[in-house]
């Protein structure tokens, strides 16, 4: 456990705790490092279940637009690469993987949330994904797997919000789950992931995987890397 993030193993289920609920849950470096390093902890322990949630009144905002006076865009750069590394670690993982959301969700949040196997929502739960208003290509071909590529362009490109019966109808949420039900659909959820033999389960997840590691972490850098991120993201801060 660090002061961000809260981990609670449970025989073969690790749960992670997104633990900024000042910040609504936002994805800063120490945060993001510190999930790279427990996901990777779970599996070398031999996890079967991984939970993702977040304290307070959501899950999670997305990129901390904290603190950009003191960055550079080479900064901003670097901290969009480890997220894209985190989404890539979560959504090849060899566990059952599920997302808990609730309240107002945003960006690299929602995208953590997407790359989950199992995405529960409370009904109150809201996704929105603004990155392209300030020319970032994050989580946005996994978006498109999940949903449909027209339907995901139309929502991109317009930074649609989504409400949570909208997104379970689109296919970004699996099913509604309220707050007082998770005990009950993570029990559900680790009786699946058990149902087969650790080998069984990680050949069926290879079998499924639709992860291009190179090619998302290309178009993520050659977004990025154009002149003026710093700027487009603050320009974007200043007219919300």
């Amino acid at each position: 456990m660090t002061d961000v993030l809260e981990v609670a193993r449970d025989a073969e289920c690790w749960t992670f705790t997104l633990n900024r609920p000042d910040k609504m849950n936002a994805l800063n470096a120490e945060l993001v490092e510190a999930l790279l390093q427990g996901v990777t902890d779970a599996h070398a322990s031999g996890a079967r279940l991984l939970v993702f949630q977040g304290d307070g009144r959501n899950f999670c905002a997305g990129f901390d637009q904290g603190e950009l006076d003191r960055q550079t865009d080479a900064d901003l750069l670097l901290r969009l690469v480890r997220i894209e590394t985190l989404l890539h670690l979560v959504a090849s993982s060899p566990c059952l993987t599920v997302a808990m959301a609730h309240g107002r969700n945003f960006g690299a949040g929602v995208d953590l949330f997407a790359v989950c196997r199992h995405r529960y929502s409370a009904a109150d739960a809201g996704f929105r994904m603004p990155g392209l208003r300030f020319g970032l290509i994050l989580g946005t071909r996994r978006f498109g797997d999940l949903v449909g590529y027209a339907k995901a362009r139309e929502i991109l490109e317009q930074t649609k919000q989504m409400n949570a019966p909208e997104a379970l109808n689109l296919g970004l949420v699996t099913k509604l789950v309220e707050t007082d039900e998770r005990p009950e659909a993570v029990a559900d959820a680790l009786r699946i992931a058990t149902l087969l033999d650790r080998d069984t389960q990680h050949h069926l997840y290879r079998v499924f995987d639709k992860e291009r590691a190179d090619q998302d972490l290309a178009d993520l850098v050659r977004s990025g890397s154009r002149p003026g991120l710093k700027a487009r993201i603050l320009n974007y801060m200043s007219e919300r």
